[in-house]
């Protein structure tokens, strides 16, 4: 058998793992050193890119590289194929990723007691990181968050920005501009549930 090229193994070890990985762990992986794996994924994403019909690209998230399908091919997926967040989640994790770090108790003003599931289940799901401080908890995204909904950072000042930007581009909160919800934790004051207009599903 004749020896697989280093972009076939490349593709073969993402798509397998199912998860982002590090340039050292692939290193690691299949024994390239790091500018010739950098060369690789660069070169395989242009690949994916130009490949007629093709249904996947790379990634690159943070420090991080992964193979995931093209967004405009996901919205066709069937509901079996999909790891989406449930909608009820959606609501929570915008919020969180929009006013991190977001405190918890903030969050409970703005959804209600639901709240508080909405956090246990988005941990669950890997999406946020959940951390002591005080009597409430501090609530940030997590790499997983940035993977899901295709964000080219792990940093929390970077993703925070690249969110709300992707807010204004699509205009999901523009009804809700002048209320409490978007203004940052230092400058709110009260509570606000009667702002928000989302419904429950």
């Amino acid at each position: 058998m004749s020896e697989l090229q280093l972009d076939t193994l490349l593709e073969a070890t993402l798509f397998g793992a199912g998860r982002s990985m590090s340039v050292t762990e692939l290193c690691d992986s299949l024994g390239y050193d790091e500018d010739e794996m950098l060369d690789c994924l660069y070169s395989l994403r242009s690949t994916l890119k130009r490949r007629r019909g093709g249904a996947l690209q790379i990634a690159e998230v943070g420090d991080r590289w992964a193979i995931e399908v093209k967004p405009e091919i996901a919205e066709h997926l069937p509901k079996e194929a999909k790891t989406e967040l449930p909608k009820k989640l959606l609501k929570a994790a915008s919020l969180i990723a929009y006013h991190q770090p977001m405190s918890q108790s903030r969050l409970v003003e703005l959804l209600g007691q639901k709240a508080y599931d909405y956090v246990r289940e988005l941990a669950q799901y890997g999406m946020i990181d959940r951390r002591k401080d005080g009597n409430t908890r501090r609530l940030t995204t997590t790499r997983r968050f940035s993977e899901a909904f295709g964000c080219p950072y792990t940093d929390r000042k970077k993703v925070k920005a690249w969110f709300r930007e992707q807010v204004q581009k699509t205009g999901i909160l523009d009804d809700l501009e002048s209320s409490d919800v978007v203004k940052d934790e230092s400058e709110y004051q009260g509570t606000v549930q009667d702002t928000l207009k989302f419904e429950e599903e």
